[in-house]
């Protein structure tokens, strides 16, 4: 590549974002743009929407909301995007930095300083400060999103894919039984983006009967013929009682069960749910799992319990750790992989003040689980409006924080000797499909070939 361009008198995001490429040479670019369009979002001119209000009209593929709104503002408050929606994910080549194919997942914020539209040729791009800084890809409409189910329902509505259509989304519960302000996760927004879809008129089906998703699942193997699909999540809200009753290993279970008893082999089967006692999670491995998503959130303790209190008051962080860790008996540690949301550590009121407590916090629980062969990956934090933690810090956490943080991410690897994640596709900056963080992007030469 060549040398980062500088611009004396570029405004104030465009020199941030170029003397942080300077300081931090080894952490990709494509990393350090992308980093900045998930934890700040990006606005649209109404020429560069999808092209649709629903399911499988229009050449672009919409965006899902699959599980949380991913947004910097509430429905009724993004204008043309409510009702004409921005695409699933966007992919960025070439401009001055010459970036590699970068995907990246749709926050949509109108204050962004990041502006996706079209030039005077009518090509789209991506613009920061008005000036052009990369081309913009869109993702196109699947072919299997044409095709409704029996019951009208959208495949969009019930089994979406993500990661450029690598991943299968299945958010079967669209709710969590953490609920109010003493329980819910003071960063998600997944009970009140069921509210707000629901205000607006949306299809957004709370509970979806495993004869939905297995009708759906046959739509996408049918007309995925690239086989572009390579594994499908399984997930919604915590359970804290039952569900249909079930409990939480039963009811997320059960459609494993049912998904590998059609199709076996077809996809690789994750879920994503609570840190459970070990014969719950043989439960998971039984039905059919074979990666389990434990996410632990935020590893300071003091954070854990302001942040999690829902967790902390069924669970408690110990436990939850200790059940990570028991897990892997289960499923083997490569498969354990937790998550964590890449930011919440500087959330005020209670987090760091400093971009290097916030580091030195986070490398301590990554050496932990590594340590034990567990790889924890990181969603960035997108702080939406309707949270506690989004309301008072709508510019969410300092993009070196999360620059830092993919360079701390690596090298806590090659510490360990680990290699990324299965279930993500490859890595690599120009490869990596991963679209809500940037961890993928950044572990070339770290890649462990998916089994």
């Amino acid at each position: 590549m060549n040398a980062t361009p500088t611009h004396k008198d570029s405004p104030s995001r465009t020199a941030l974002v170029e003397e942080l490429m300077g300081r931090f040479p080894h952490v990709p670019r494509e990393a350090v743009i992308k980093e900045d369009l998930l934890r700040g979002g990006m606005a649209f001119d109404e020429s560069a929407l999808s092209g649709t209000a629903d399911g499988g009209s229009g050449d672009v593929k919409p965006k899902s909301y699959f599980i949380f709104s991913f947004d910097h503002r509430t429905l009724p408050e993004l204008g043309a995007a409510a009702l004409n929606r921005p695409p699933e994910e966007i992919v960025l080549t070439g401009g001055p930095y010459e970036l590699r194919r970068t995907v990246v997942s749709v926050r949509v914020n109108p204050d962004s300083p990041y502006v996706v539209r079209g030039g005077e040729d009518g090509s789209l791009g991506l613009y920061l400060d008005g000036r052009r800084i990369s081309d913009v890809g869109l993702p196109p409409m699947p072919e299997y999103y044409r095709h409704t189910l029996s019951n009208g329902k959208s495949v969009m509505e019930v089994a979406p894919t993500i990661q450029w259509g690598y991943l299968i989304y299945l958010t079967v519960f669209r709710v969590c039984q953490y609920f109010g302000a003493k329980e819910e996760c003071q960063f998600c927004d997944i009970n009140h983006n069921w509210r707000q879809h629901k205000a607006a008129g949306r299809p957004y089906t709370g509970v979806k009967p495993v004869e939905e998703v297995l009708e759906a699942l046959e739509i996408i193997d049918r007309y995925d013929t690239a086989g572009t699909s390579r594994a499908y999540t399984l997930t919604g809200g915590s359970i804290t009682s039952k569900v249909a009753g079930r409990d939480e290993a039963d009811f997320y279970g059960h459609y494993a069960k049912a998904i590998e008893e059609r199709f076996p082999g077809r996809w690789t089967g994750k879920v994503v749910a609570q840190a459970l006692p070990r014969d719950a999670v043989q439960r998971f491995h039984d039905y059919g799992v074979r990666i389990y998503h434990p996410n632990f959130e935020v590893w300071d303790r003091r954070l854990f319990e302001l942040h999690c209190p829902g967790k902390e008051r069924y669970v408690g962080r110990d436990e939850w750790h200790r059940r990570i860790l028991d897990s892997t008996e289960v499923f083997g540690a490569r498969n354990v992989i937790p998550n964590f949301v890449a930011g919440i550590e500087m959330a005020e009121p209670f987090g760091f003040t400093k971009v290097s407590e916030a580091i030195a916090s986070t490398q301590e629980g990554l050496r932990f689980f590594m340590s034990h062969g567990v790889v924890p990956r990181f969603t960035t934090w997108c702080p939406e409006p309707t949270t506690p933690l989004g309301k008072a810090n709508p510019l969410g956490a300092p993009l070196e924080y999360h620059i830092r943080l993919l360079e701390t991410y690596r090298a806590t690897l090659e510490e360990f000797g680990l290699s990324s994640p299965p279930g993500y596709g490859p890595a690599g900056p120009g490869r990596a499909v991963f679209s809500v963080s940037s961890f993928m992007d950044s572990l070339e030469g770290l890649e462990q070939p998916e089994s």
